[in-house]
């Protein structure tokens, strides 16, 4: 479960997520509000793309992803690496929570991790 809030004070969007990464840095991130995608994103090494359906929209390029697609930067933090320059993470057994400070849009939620073997 996620909420997705793309801007300071703005309403936040409830759904779902699902969040998938590879050692080799692929990574694929779905956010979803059932039955319908908002954004499906993926990241591999040298590349990345967005797509945001409602609006019809699709992004890609290579290199690192732009700072203004969330969701990409959720699948690198949740990897180990450090968020961008003005932006936050944080996760704790309560949760997560990536936020970028100069836009005011963030991405919170928690994974329930089904399907993860038992430690």
């Amino acid at each position: 479960q996620a909420v997705w809030t793309r801007q300071q004070g703005g309403a936040g969007v409830a759904g779902d997520i699902m969040v998938a990464t590879r050692p080799d840095g692929r990574a694929f991130v779905q956010f979803s509000k059932p039955p319908f995608p908002l954004v499906t994103a993926q990241l591999a090494p040298h590349h990345w793309q967005a797509e945001f359906p409602p609006q019809n929209k699709r992004y890609s390029g290579r290199g690192n992803p732009p700072k203004r697609i969330i969701f990409l930067w959720l699948a690198r933090a949740l990897s180990g690496q450090p968020p961008p320059e003005n932006w936050t993470w944080r996760q704790d057994s309560s949760g997560w929570r990536l936020e970028n400070h100069v836009s005011g849009e963030s991405l919170e939620g928690y994974f329930n991790n089904e399907g993860q073997p038992n430690p």
